[in-house]
């Protein structure tokens, strides 16, 4: 066990959550383009909610890429954040097994974890291609002669939520204070006391990305009526000839 030290975990995030996650966050938003945003998104939703107002439908495509890409985003800084606290705890590293994020070794036992940000992470098609990587993984580690004869115990580590039923079969989904207290040798606050340094420069970076945030919003806004708007009024048709209409 090489030992773990929250002040090491605290600067760390401190010192990475700029680039790993505001940064890329506002690169990302920099980095938009109306075409884009107008394809990704579905039009029949917004007329079945009644929509008719072009700012107001700029704004829901706008706010649903951002979210998806900032969730995804700081997913993955989640994710360095633990086998950082994995590798100081435990002598965790990032895994080369596919589907496999981190693993590490405590005696004889060997855990392999995938991490994911939350509990509801996928639907039943993922959850069972995770369950096959870690099938997959513990066979290849059993006819291994490093790990024969030894316990490999696959984990589905969520960094936050509930789950109150953690034995899968399979494996073990761990989640919330659960997850971290594994992976930091068995802290019981460290769930807690993360919380702090990832506020770190977060109130300049608001700013920063409301700035840019309301450029692309009047930018998408006006070419939106200038592209699909008829005296004002959205044309639905011209609007889905541009979504989903053939190419030939």
């Amino acid at each position: 066990m090489n030992g773990f030290n929250l002040k090491e975990v605290n600067d760390y995030i401190a010192a990475n959550v700029d680039g790993q996650f505001h940064e890329r966050k506002i690169a990302k938003l920099k980095d938009l383009k109306f075409e884009h945003i107008i394809r990704r998104k579905n039009p029949y939703l917004f007329r079945a909610k009644g929509s008719n107002n072009a700012s107001d439908l700029v704004k829901s495509v706008l706010d649903a890429t951002v979210s998806s890409g900032e969730e995804t985003t700081f997913g993955n800084f989640l994710e360095n954040i633990a086998i950082y606290v994995c590798h100081l705890a435990l002598g965790g590293r990032k895994s080369g097994i596919v589907g496999i994020d981190l693993e590490f070794e405590q005696g004889d036992h060997k855990f392999l974890i995938s991490i994911k940000s939350g509990p509801n992470w996928g639907n039943s098609s993922q959850v069972k291609n995770l369950v096959a990587h870690f099938n997959a993984a513990k066979k290849t580690l059993s006819s291994s002669g490093g790990f024969v004869g030894k316990t490999v115990t696959c984990i589905e580590g969520c960094c936050y939520g509930i789950e109150n039923t953690p034995n899968k079969g399979s494996h073990l989904k761990l989640c919330g204070q659960r997850f971290w207290e594994l992976i930091s040798g068995g802290s019981q606050t460290l769930y807690c006391d993360i919380i702090e340094p990832l506020g770190y420069n977060a109130k300049q970076r608001s700013d920063q990305l409301d700035m840019i945030y309301t450029e692309k919003l009047n930018m998408f806004t006006a070419a939106f009526v200038d592209q699909f708007c008829d005296h004002g009024i959205i044309n639905w048709h011209r609007l889905l000839k541009y979504n989903s209409g053939s190419s030939e």
